[in-house]
């Protein structure tokens, strides 16, 4: 399930980037006013990666997931970084993906 969502994502954030971000048609006519949902997307993407949104929150996931691992913590961090990484917001989601490393690091549950 893990690499599905992550797949899932790195597909919607590549084509997010390269159908609508760097394609000057689409840019010049969401600038222009045109408001569809495609637009829609293209300002909430936008806005939250001039602000670094993916990769802070790829960031305290990582974090959180080092401190105390879980399935669903790992899951979102994964996937907050492959949007971060495509998605230009490569420095902050690059150390995400070297906790996220280091979460594989983890010593199991000692048995008695």
């Amino acid at each position: 399930m893990v690499g599905i969502f992550t797949v899932i994502a790195f597909a919607g954030a590549y084509y997010l980037r390269y159908h609508g971000i760097e394609n000057s048609q689409v840019a010049l006519a969401c600038q222009a006013g045109a408001g569809t949902w495609f637009c829609d997307t293209l300002r909430l993407v936008t806005s939250l990666f001039r602000h670094s949104g993916f990769g802070w929150s790829a960031l305290v996931a990582a974090a959180l997931n080092l401190i105390h691992p879980s399935l669903v913590l790992f899951t979102f961090a994964l996937v907050t970084t492959a949007l971060g990484l495509t998605l230009y917001n490569a420095g902050l989601c690059g150390f995400a993906a070297a906790i996220l490393m280091l979460s594989f690091a983890r010593r199991g549950p000692e048995t008695i």
